[in-house]
């Protein structure tokens, strides 16, 4: 399953003057080996197809099945115990994280979730957490501000962050999120930006689009949009590749010395994001409805070397030895880098103190209540104005 190299360790990856970046690509193919698939449809624009320049001042159709945001999306996903739950897969029991409640049934007394930093696309920096309140009654944005050390220079509008201030940055998001680092995380208010640790794209080469119909029938004639036909795209392609690059030197910047984050704090933040690409490849993936695409193929690789290949399985049949097609054919074992990672090991070797999610509080209220009519014109003094 490996390259003739000696295969790196994920504490390797870690050392001083250890590579760059560490990057994933894995060949996936269509469930039941179907033909045609589904890519994400973008605003105003659908299915994106570009002219990618190749050797010899050629082209190659590449269709972007899925971007970066929608690619953490899916990691994200795979976090989670079940769709639509707020837990966490059993692998991460005790790796913290934000939730969000409200008031059960209209209740004070009674909580239920809304989301998590999970769940929930700015993360950390989402509103759901910081309008919200911690057990004292604090707002948990000043909660974060006070812990990041920043300085307000005008009220709630201006800050200035020294440099040194940084190491508490990563340290604070760090005790409440992890999964914000890995991902990345903006905080517009507090002008913090901390870009993505992996970052991960789907693209097909090779690909064409296929046009067909659909038709929506209204039996009961209960709605206005009678019984009409639209239309729908998909693609062919050639071959599909998703890419997972893990900015390690971005990591190693996360902590110096005694400053920062600890090595064992960075090891985690690398085994959880190895750990989410060997949870979206171990298993056929619906990215969405006609996007169900399983792996074949994946090899590991540093800015300078290839450091571990899986080459496409195969059967044998009498004397001959052929790739074998559809389900049959997806990859049943992955490079040792991704089997080996004991993110349970690595959670309990940061020591965190509490087994329960920090837990912030929205009122019903207010989580609720009705927004603005935008349709009326804007009267005197409204923000529109």
């Amino acid at each position: 399953m490996s390259g003739n190299q000696p295969t790196m360790s994920a504490s390797d990856l870690l050392a001083a003057k250890g590579p760059v970046c560490l990057v994933i690509k894995a060949q996936l193919k269509p469930v039941g080996d179907t033909d045609r698939f589904q890519p994400a449809g973008f605003p105003e624009v659908g299915h994106v197809i570009y002219d990618a320049p190749r050797r010899n001042q050629t082209r190659e159709k590449v269709c972007i099945v899925d971007s970066p945001a929608s690619m953490a999306n899916h990691l994200e996903t795979v976090c989670m115990a079940a769709a639509g739950s707020l837990d966490l897969h059993d692998d991460l029991v005790n790796l913290p994280y934000v939730l969000c409640e409200t008031d059960g049934n209209g209740e004070q007394n009674s909580r239920v979730g809304v989301c998590s930093t999970f769940t929930e696309g700015h993360r950390l920096a989402s509103d759901y957490f910081l309008d919200s309140t911690n057990g004292d009654g604090t707002s948990f944005r000043q909660v974060l501000r006070n812990e990041f050390e920043i300085i307000e220079v005008k009220k709630d509008k201006t800050y200035f962050i020294p440099p040194e201030t940084w190491w508490s940055i990563f340290g604070t998001v760090f005790k409440y999120d992890p999964n914000s680092l890995v991902h990345g995380v903006m905080f517009a208010k507090e002008q913090i930006k901390i870009s993505r640790l992996l970052t991960a794209h789907l693209e097909a080469f090779g690909a064409n689009r296929v046009g067909r119909s659909g038709v929506k029938f209204d039996r009961l004639q209960k709605t206005t949009s009678g019984q009409p036909i639209f239309s729908v795209d998909e693609e062919t392609a050639e071959s599909i590749q998703a890419t997972f690059i893990i900015d390690l030197g971005l990591l190693r910047s996360y902590g110096r010395g005694h400053n920062g984050l600890s090595g064992n704090q960075k090891q985690l933040l690398l085994d959880l994001a190895l750990w989410k690409v060997k949870q979206l490849l171990a298993r056929p993936f619906r990215y969405r409805t006609q996007c169900f695409l399983g792996c074949t193929q994946v090899s590991i690789e540093t800015e300078v070397r290839t450091i571990e290949q899986c080459p496409p399985q195969t059967t044998s049949n009498d004397d001959s030895t052929k790739e074998d097609d559809g389900v049959s054919g997806l990859l049943n074992a992955l490079p040792q880098l991704l089997e080996t990672i004991d993110i349970e090991a690595s959670i309990k070797a940061c020591g965190f103190n509490a087994n329960e999610p920090t837990r912030v509080y929205y009122p019903a209220a207010d989580l609720f209540k009705a927004g603005k009519n935008t349709d009326q014109p804007a009267e005197i003094g409204d923000d529109a104005q």
